[in-house]
């Protein structure tokens, strides 16, 4: 299981600069850099728990790691794209397949129990049961 403090150690092992700034709009955000490396920031001040932080962090690590960048002209659809990318590269991290399973084997049935286990939210949960289940990201659609 990957941790916080694992994602933070994980960005500086790949020289992914990750900072703590006051961000007006945004809780977090991330770009590719001119030289090729990748930069993260995110706004702590805005995250209540250190779930969400986990869940942010991997998030924006997702972005570097899979190229997923637009900007703010992109169309919808692309944007919904790249997030998405972004979404399954964090889920694989937080919250892998055999882990999950493993976890439902061991008691953890419900999501807010399973989403405590592995120390992310539970939207978030949501989000990697539906994928490992359905095969898509639109938790919504089976609420």
């Amino acid at each position: 299981m990957t941790t916080l403090l694992d994602l933070y150690e994980y960005a500086e092992n790949q020289g992914i600069d990750v900072d703590w700034i006051p961000l007006e709009q945004a809780t977090s955000l991330s770009i590719p850099l001119p030289d090729g490396s990748y930069a993260i920031a995110v706004n702590p001040w805005k995250l209540d728990t250190l779930e969400q932080e986990t869940v942010c962090l991997a998030h924006e690590l997702g972005h570097c790691k899979t190229g997923s960048f637009y900007n703010r002209h992109a169309a919808l659809d692309i944007r919904q794209k790249h997030e998405n990318r972004a979404d399954k590269w964090a889920i694989r991290q937080l919250v892998p397949e055999d882990a999950l399973d493993q976890a439902v084997a061991d008691g953890y049935t419900d999501l807010p129990s399973l989403a405590e286990h592995f120390c992310v939210t539970v939207p978030f949960m949501r989000k990697a049961v539906c994928w490992y289940t359905h095969g898509n990201l639109a938790a919504e659609m089976y609420a």
